[in-house]
């Protein structure tokens, strides 16, 4: 019996993907719900970008007064290395904003924007050319600010192509007031479209709960957008990504946020994309939504 029935489901959805792919209208409205879906993930994504970043903007100033110890008459941190690391760890466990961001990672950086350590057991970033590979951090030293830019460390490509690196800066100063060096924050844009990723997998969790409902979490995928174009988490299947792409969406998004319907493989999908000024200029999110 159960076999019967499992094989009656599995017809069933197969017939539904066949209409589907030769174009029935029913389909075409269920993408038009997914779209208007996707637009309350969207909004929900945006707010979670202005959470996520709005940890840093409190979070690293604190952190580099507290750094600042490391430099005390005159002291040079590059002497100390391990002292270093470990002045790293305790401030972001010590800051309750830098304790729970969604950074990968901590660094101190010279005056030189050269990378001394960063707060990771292997550091790849030490001695690193951090204002050759993010130029924009030049103004928290020239000006003693925090600086948000973007940028890319050096590595090999994902199977969906570069990656991109947001970064965040803060100018360490020492007991003359005068800047020795940069509090340096960071997350790329795959890693970061994860995050995005998980979180709405958990909102749609708790709203199924919440509802007694005992149905299947749609199909979606979420992707970082700018100018340079759309980043998705490493296991996204790369022909989303390149539909993603295909929308142009710095331009669909620069009176507002957008949304639209679209086929991929022969599957229907609703999308929403809405800018995250917090990030970057020209600069957001976008979810691709199918029901299921």
């Amino acid at each position: 019996m159960e076999r019967a029935i499992a094989r009656t489901r599995t017809a069933f959805v197969s017939a539904t993907l066949l209409l589907c792919a030769v174009g029935v209208p029913g389909c075409k409205d269920q993408a038009k719900e997914s779209a208007k879906h996707a637009v309350e993930d969207a909004n929900t994504l945006a707010d979670q970008v202005d959470k996520d970043v709005g940890e840093i903007e409190r979070g690293l100033p604190e952190g580099a007064k507290a750094l600042g110890a490391l430099y005390a008459k005159g002291a040079d941190p590059k002497g100390d290395i391990p002292a270093v690391r470990s002045a790293l760890l305790k401030t972001v466990r010590d800051v309750p904003d830098l304790n729970i961001a969604k950074s990968t990672f901590f660094a101190l950086a010279d005056d030189k924007g050269l990378g001394i350590r960063n707060n990771l057991e292997q550091d790849a970033m030490a001695g690193q050319d951090l204002m050759k590979l993010f130029p924009g951090i030049q103004k928290s030293v020239t000006d003693g600010t925090f600086v948000t830019t973007t940028g890319a460390f050096p590595g090999p490509p994902t199977a969906n192509g570069p990656d991109k690196d947001w970064i965040a800066t803060m100018p360490v100063k020492g007991d003359d007031g005068k800047v020795k060096g940069l509090f340096v924050t960071g997350w790329s844009y795959r890693r970061f479209a994860l995050h995005l990723q998980d979180t709405l997998k958990r909102e749609l969790q708790d709203a199924l709960k919440k509802s007694g409902d005992t149905g299947k979490l749609p199909i979606f995928y979420i992707g970082v957008f700018d100018a340079s174009g759309v980043y998705t988490e490493r296991q996204t299947p790369k022909v989303n990504e390149d539909a993603m792409v295909g929308l142009k969406l710095v331009e669909k998004t620069a009176a507002g946020p957008a949304q639209g319907t679209l086929t991929i493989t022969e599957r229907e999908f609703g999308w929403a994309a809405k800018r995250t000024p917090k990030l970057g200029a020209d600069t957001g999110v976008i979810v691709l939504r199918s029901e299921l």
